[in-house]
């Protein structure tokens, strides 16, 4: 019997006030209203620390959960019943959920309100794409015009060794005695692990101003929750503007071990560097891990070689177990990087500048008969083939951890992917290498691949 508790709490620093027409749509029930999406997410936000990576089995153990937007004369409550107990301690929601919580009805709400129904915002080209990001992160309250450069993007895997994890948190910690910010994808493991060193490298140099910015988006939040340590959530409509808000608001990269999702970000961050318009555009990336994870990176180096070629292999540097010198060359390379915003007049707070095409944009829906159509043919240019073999980890990310996506695979099979012999070659391998590292499931879980390769 899971533990539960309803109650009504009010919103936490944000959207105290909503018109009628917004409360009646978060009340709408239909396909058209937005009461399942705020239930998904905020179900997410209330599980904050349940050991599962699996969304549907969230919604099934909490499926009594429901959540209602109640406006009243002094202000906006929220009604929530059968919440998850673990959200409260002595019957109050802890404060950083209730932050959590109110984050993710203000960017529904302003998303569905402000960007998706306004004719302002050109959802179909790249121009409009990456300004409704803007406005979605300003909204949010993240661009910070005073502020120099030192944001640092932390990717990795949920599903990471205890070793990996520490070692995340190392790397965190230097650069937090650097006074570095952090932003992850928000999560458990690697996502958790750098803000968690960061914060005790802070508090150590009486720094008061750590950021720990969170960016996710519906359909993963529920597999990869908030951890605690994040103060700035943000809930982005799709996977893609998540990742162009990476990019945009980062000044450097980390990767950490992972699996399909962080090789799927580390597609797209290749994929957007190697247009020839970010050819000359500093950022430091670095991948790094302990010493029991450099067979991990030799095998993602080796396929990024192989199939995008050395100019690909000349945007990332790999240090192993060394999280100091991790830290200071990215100090080093956000140094280049300010000189160069600097010299050419562009936003600290907002990477302009950086071309981001269409085909990384544009939100792609894993289905059975899309993922089959993927062109994965080494005859074409080398940032489409990895727009689309990031769609094709899109895909696989979304059939291990999202609704529907599990329930699309039980229905018809796992998706099938088409590539000729050499590339298929090395897709199997590393695939199969995640397998047996675990990184695909949180360790102790099975797992059933939804995926088939074909020549």
């Amino acid at each position: 019997m899971t533990d539960t508790l309803s109650t009504i709490v009010a919103p936490e620093g944000s959207l105290e006030v909503l018109s009628q027409h917004e409360v009646e749509r978060l009340r709408d029930t239909s396909g058209r209203g937005l009461h399942e999406l705020l239930r998904r997410c905020a179900l997410a936000v209330l599980n904050c620390g349940t050991p599962t990576d699996d969304s549907r089995e969230v919604l099934e153990t909490y499926r009594n959960f429901d959540i209602e937007v109640i406006q009243e004369d002094r202000g906006l409550r929220l009604k929530l019943d059968n919440a998850p107990a673990g959200a409260f301690v002595d019957g109050r929601m802890i404060r950083g959920i209730r932050e959590h919580l109110s984050a993710v009805l203000r960017d529904i709400v302003y998303v569905a309100n402000e960007i998706q129904n306004n004719d302002g915002f050109d959802l179909n080209s790249s121009h409009g794409i990456t300004n409704a990001v803007f406005h979605i992160l300003r909204n949010a309250g993240v661009l910070r015009a005073g502020a120099s450069p030192n944001m640092v993007v932390c990717w990795g895997g949920h599903s990471i060794s205890r070793e990996e994890y520490d070692y995340s948190k190392s790397v965190g910690y230097q650069l937090g005695l650097r006074h570095k910010d952090i932003c992850t994808g928000c999560g458990p493991g690697a996502m958790k692990g750098p803000m968690k060193g960061a914060h005790v490298a802070h508090a150590k140099q009486r720094f008061k101003g750590g950021r720990y910015l969170g960016i996710s988006e519906p359909g993963i939040i529920a597999a990869e929750a908030p951890n605690p340590i994040v103060n700035e959530l943000v809930i982005m409509p799709d996977i893609e503007k998540r990742l162009e808000a990476f990019l945009r608001v980062g000044h450097g990269i980390i990767v950490f071990p992972g699996g399909v999702g962080t090789t799927e970000e580390i597609l797209y961050l290749l994929g957007v560097l190697l247009h020839p318009d970010n050819i000359d555009m500093p950022l430091p990336v670095v991948f790094t891990g302990p010493a029991s994870s450099a067979d991990y990176f030799r095998q993602v180096d080796a396929f990024i070689r192989t199939n995008l070629g050395e100019q690909a292999a000349q945007r990332y540097q790999i240090i192993i177990d060394d999280p100091e010198a991790v830290a200071k060359t990215l100090c080093h390379g956000i140094d280049k990087l300010t000189l160069f915003r600097r010299d050419n007049d562009d936003a600290f707070y907002f990477n302009w500048r950086l071309t981001i095409p269409l085909d990384f944009q544009s939100p792609f829906e894993p289905s059975h008969a899309a993922m089959a159509a993927l062109n994965l043919s080494p005859d074409q240019p080398v940032h489409t083939l990895a727009a689309n073999l990031r769609r094709a980890f899109s895909g696989i990310v979304a059939g291990n951890v999202k609704e529907q996506g599990i329930h699309a695979i039980e229905q018809h099979g796992p998706y099938k992917l088409h590539a000729p012999g050499e590339l298929m070659t090395h897709l199997d391998e590393l695939l199969k290498a995640f397998v047996v590292q675990q990184r695909m499931k949180l360790p102790g879980s099975h797992y059933e691949p939804c995926y088939a390769l074909e020549g």
